[in-house]
């Protein structure tokens, strides 16, 4: 475990918030969701915002044994999201990095996401919304969360042995209707 005790009243308070951001989190995938589970969207931020992985690591980042991520990665590389290679130096090595496509839909998420996560925020006083920021960004640096404004600009990034091009850059939060995912249409219920 950790260097402390967890605090009862803070791990019910993130248990409760974790499921409005499992809320955002499903609504923010939008058509995507159809094609995408939760965990392969989550495979894709991790391509996203490490750049390309060894399957090995990509596995240990998802907690999973590395047949449950191939498997994973299989059917991410069907879909076109995700593509696999051999590494140059070692080709024992096989390397996931994240296509065009699959960083589309980790941006597109990102920005709906963004546009949910404004209104809840909205309806707090700024004091109040400064505190949850600290909070959470607190949060997720003891989780190992890489920061957005950390992650590579492509999808293949700059990393030796894979030779991609770069891909999209992020969708701003101003190119999504706000309507087509406003905050009126949010499940609250947990």
């Amino acid at each position: 475990m950790g260097e402390h005790e967890a605090n009862e009243r803070a791990v019910d308070a993130v248990l409760t918030a974790s499921r409005v951001l499992v809320a955002v989190s499903t609504r923010s995938l939008g058509a995507a969701a159809e094609d995408t589970t939760i965990a392969q969207y989550r495979a894709l931020v991790v391509l996203a915002s490490r750049g390309p992985q060894r399957m090995v690591d990509l596995a240990g980042a998802l907690d999973v044994t590395s047949s449950t991520a191939g498997r994973m990665c299989d059917r991410l590389v069907r879909k076109g999201l995700v593509r696999r290679q051999r590494a140059r130096a070692d080709r024992r090595i096989v390397q996931v990095s994240i296509t065009p496509a699959g960083r589309q839909v980790v941006d597109q998420a990102t920005a709906r996401r963004r546009v949910l996560l404004t209104a809840i925020l909205g309806q707090l006083p700024v004091d109040q919304q400064l505190a949850v920021a600290a909070a959470l960004e607190t949060f997720a640096a003891a989780a190992g969360e890489v920061p957005d404004s950390q992650w590579p600009d492509g999808p293949a990034g700059d990393v030796p042995g894979i030779s991609e091009a770069s891909g999209p850059k992020r969708v701003p939060a101003s190119s999504v209707e706000a309507s087509s995912v406003g905050a009126s249409s949010l499940d609250r219920r947990p």
